[in-house]
């Protein structure tokens, strides 16, 4: 499992974080915005299919998105922001070690929202949030990708 990026959607589908691991040109920069743009119309309707009044409410939606270069899993908080993460399409993956990814991002993001200086809705610009987000992925990198990328 290679992460490619990683994304933070706000609940009015408004981009938090944009970060691609592997370095990035114009084009896959625009490529991955493409991407995950697709994605949030599955997100959208994941929710509208699993989620009935009366049922409980379980924040991994799975896979969302499957492109020829990319599979797209999708988060969702209880806050209604979206978590998107995009692996690299080589093999299987796993559904835990996708949803530990996602827990431990989710957590991260807890943090820097638990930060009184923090406004909801707003991009996260945290060089220890990047450092974070760094660290979850290192460990979850597939062999022989490289470090650098671009956030926004």
């Amino acid at each position: 499992m290679g992460i490619a990026c990683v994304a933070f959607i706000g609940p009015q589908n408004n981009p938090m974080y944009l970060r691609s691991i592997d370095p990035a040109s114009d084009d896959l920069y625009m490529k991955l915005h493409y991407v995950i743009h697709c994605a949030l119309d599955a997100v959208e309707e994941k929710v509208l299919l699993k989620r009935g009044p009366g049922d409980s409410q379980d924040a991994y939606l799975g896979l969302l998105y499957p492109t020829e270069d990319y599979k797209v899993y999708g988060y969702l908080t209880n806050t209604h922001v979206k978590v998107l993460l995009l692996l690299d399409d080589e093999g299987a993956v796993k559904d835990e070690a996708v949803m530990r990814v996602f827990r431990r991002l989710h957590g991260l993001y807890v943090d820097t929202a638990s930060n009184p200086f923090h406004k909801f809705g707003l991009p996260l610009s945290s060089p220890r949030f990047d450092a974070a987000v760094d660290g979850v992925v290192s460990i979850y990198r597939g062999a022989g990708a490289s470090q650098g990328g671009f956030m926004t």
